[in-house]
């Protein structure tokens, strides 16, 4: 008997192995995206392939190596223990199997693969959920063109319902709250808090992007759910490339100011990702750790992504259940 839906789970990406080559091969192909980055092609091109992908490849390759985990980058191995549990979680609610698989918009696994084993396990309806609580046109928009691309050969489409974000769900602040919470309870005190988020060029939002406000107001809701005064929470963004200005305040700058302010205690947390990969791991619990303590800053301390947490997949389950009502 053929599942009543499947379950697109859906990431950013990530490369085949810590690489010069695999993640040129990467960079590439989520580099010359439009949605990622809009110049002009006859401007883009020459700079992404003739400077950018010669340069950058070998640096980004030794900073994945030393994330790298034996299943593979902590993005494809977090996002295949999301997968099981959520299918788990949903075969519970509903007494029956319902197929989830995960694809990534850059990369393997595609969505055409994905795709693929859900038709295989005869599913004639898919949900698609975007691993991104805020919406932008960078990352969720990018996984609906991307998608329309994968589906453009298909001879029979399916029926598809796609979760645009859910950056003020009840059940995301809360996830997010509890994860904090337990985070203070094991180390027995709180630091400042601050909330960084992947940034996005500002000229994006000026443009109608509404991801800023997204992030403002998970902030928001954040530290009401946590009870904390405006002087004990900030927000930031990271993740910069280019010249171009982005999102401020920018989180490398913040942490370098606290540190020179002598903060004892900072406790960081990425509320826009799903799970745990390079930009977290390496770029904030390593590389802006070393920023704010050479400052001279005190306690530095990562609180991770909400990955296969409980309240996460619970969050996850709702998801799919509030937007499959009829299905």
């Amino acid at each position: 008997m053929a599942a009543r839906y499947g379950v697109l789970l859906v990431n950013l990406g990530t490369p085949e192995a810590p690489t010069p080559k695999a993640v040129r091969r990467y960079l590439a192909e989520f580099l010359g995206d439009p949605r990622v980055i809009d110049a002009p092609r006859w401007l883009w091109w020459p700079i992404l392939h003739g400077v950018i992908l010669r340069i950058r490849p070998p640096r980004v390759a030794k900073a994945y190596a030393s994330v790298w985990q034996q299943e593979g980058s902590p993005l494809l191995a977090i996002g295949r223990k999301q997968e099981r549990a959520l299918a788990a979680d949903l075969a519970a609610r509903n007494g029956e199997s319902i197929p989830v698989e995960l694809a990534m918009t850059y990369g393997k696994p595609s969505m055409e693969e994905a795709g693929l084993r859900l038709r295989e396990a005869g599913v004639e309806r898919i949900l698609v959920l975007p691993l991104y609580p805020q919406f932008s046109r960078t990352t969720t928009g990018a996984v609906f063109q991307r998608l329309a691309k994968a589906l453009d050969a298909c001879p029979n489409l399916p029926e598809l319902r796609f979760v645009r974000d859910y950056h003020d769900h009840p059940d995301y602040i809360a996830a997010l709250a509890a994860s904090v919470r337990q985070h203070w309870e094991t180390q027995g005190d709180r630091g400042r808090l601050l909330m960084s988020y992947h940034g996005i060029p500002k000229r994006y939002v000026d443009q109608g992007d509404p991801y800023a406000q997204h992030c403002e107001t998970t902030s928001h809701l954040l530290a009401e759910a946590l009870g904390l005064s405006e002087d004990e929470w900030f927000q930031s963004y990271q993740s910069r490339f280019g010249r171009e200005e982005w999102l401020k305040p920018y989180t490398d700058e913040t942490l370098k100011a606290w540190g020179e302010a002598k903060t004892e205690c900072v406790d960081v947390i990425s509320p826009a990702f799903a799970a745990d990969c390079l930009e977290t791991l390496e770029e904030i619990d390593a590389e802006n750790r070393h920023y704010f303590q050479e400052a001279g800053g005190g306690r530095y301390r990562y609180i991770p992504a909400l990955n296969d947490r409980p309240e996460h997949i619970e969050l996850l389950g709702n998801l799919v259940e509030q937007h499959t009502i009829g299905w």
